[in-house]
């Protein structure tokens, strides 16, 4: 290890390989005043390197990342978009030169009408009379899903924001659309699935949030959807109202994370700002980085 250490130093770029999982704050859920059930929110878009597993939007692991000793790299973990300002997508969150999009909002309706969907890390989920969802962004998420029927109040569905791992479902007659699921990864010794989109909503039966923190859709006939979890970079749900003129509002975008794992004879240090625990085992050492707010801040390896 002392090798591997002095020789890390003469060489700057040799010895310290770091794997990371970066994933950007998810997109809030559709807010709605009425008679209208609205998209999910797209998941944060999900890059990752480590080896054997995959990235987002279904592309491979992306390049081994040589680090150097004592050069402060940046770390940024964005934030989730905010239901009840549902304009915003998520934030992106950065290694480095690694930078995954924040997910996109799903559908919304105010006072001066329906909004469209945001592309994103991952799309946001559309609404029945909508144009089409939001659009993922390549190698890290998929589309959000398009919008149901109209018809009657209990078919005005919508569709589900997209994950990092497949396409949000569209809303079908009465059924709101699923979340698209997220990407598993093991980085820190447990299979995690991060990148969720959220469920869409419905008069009569909201869609289910996607595996990796999506947050579930209105289920009722009126009511707020639900957020998407901290730290996995899911997508809220939508929100549904049937009694014109209530306000609901979909479900905040889950904060996103970036997880880094490198060789345990070198230590990361922290310019603080963001929270961080590290865990080592089997010669390595892994940090999770996570924070409420959209927090950038330097680590260096020494």
């Amino acid at each position: 290890m002392i090798l591997a250490r002095l020789a890390a130093a003469q060489t700057g770029r040799v010895g310290l390989l770091i794997e990371y999982v970066v994933v950007a704050g998810g997109g809030a859920g559709g807010m709605n005043l009425a008679n209208q059930g609205m998209g999910g929110g797209g998941a944060g878009g999900y890059r990752a390197n480590v080896s054997g597993e995959s990235s987002g939007g279904g592309a491979s692991a992306e390049s081994s990342f040589a680090g150097s000793i004592s050069t402060a790299y940046t770390v940024t973990v964005g934030a989730g978009g905010s239901g009840l300002d549902p304009s915003t997508s998520g934030n992106n969150s950065v290694f480095d030169t690694v930078t995954s999009t924040g997910g996109g909002h799903g559908a919304w309706r105010n006072a001066a009408g329906v909004n469209a969907p945001a592309s994103g890390g991952s799309g946001g989920g559309d609404w029945s009379l909508g144009t089409g969802p939001g659009a993922g962004t390549a190698n890290q998420g998929y589309a959000g899903g398009a919008g149901g029927p109209y018809g009657g109040t209990s078919n005005r569905t919508s569709g589900g924001g997209g994950g990092a791992g497949a396409v949000g479902t569209a809303g079908a007659s009465g059924v709101a659309g699923n979340g698209g699921d997220g990407v598993e990864s093991s980085i820190d010794g447990v299979a995690t699935y991060r990148g969720g989109g959220g469920g869409g909503a419905s008069g009569s039966s909201g869609g289910t949030g996607g595996l990796g923190g999506g947050g579930n859709g209105r289920t009722g006939s009126t009511g707020d959807g639900s957020p998407g979890t901290a730290n996995t970079g899911g997508g809220g749900g939508g929100a549904m109202v049937n009694a014109v003129p209530n306000t609901r509002y979909g479900g905040n975008g889950g904060s996103g994370v970036v997880i880094l794992k490198y060789p345990d004879v070198y230590t990361a240090t922290f310019s603080g700002g963001v929270t961080q625990s590290t865990t080592s085992s089997g010669g390595y050492k892994v940090s999770t980085i996570t924070a409420t707010s959209t927090t950038s801040e330097t680590v260096t390896f020494s």
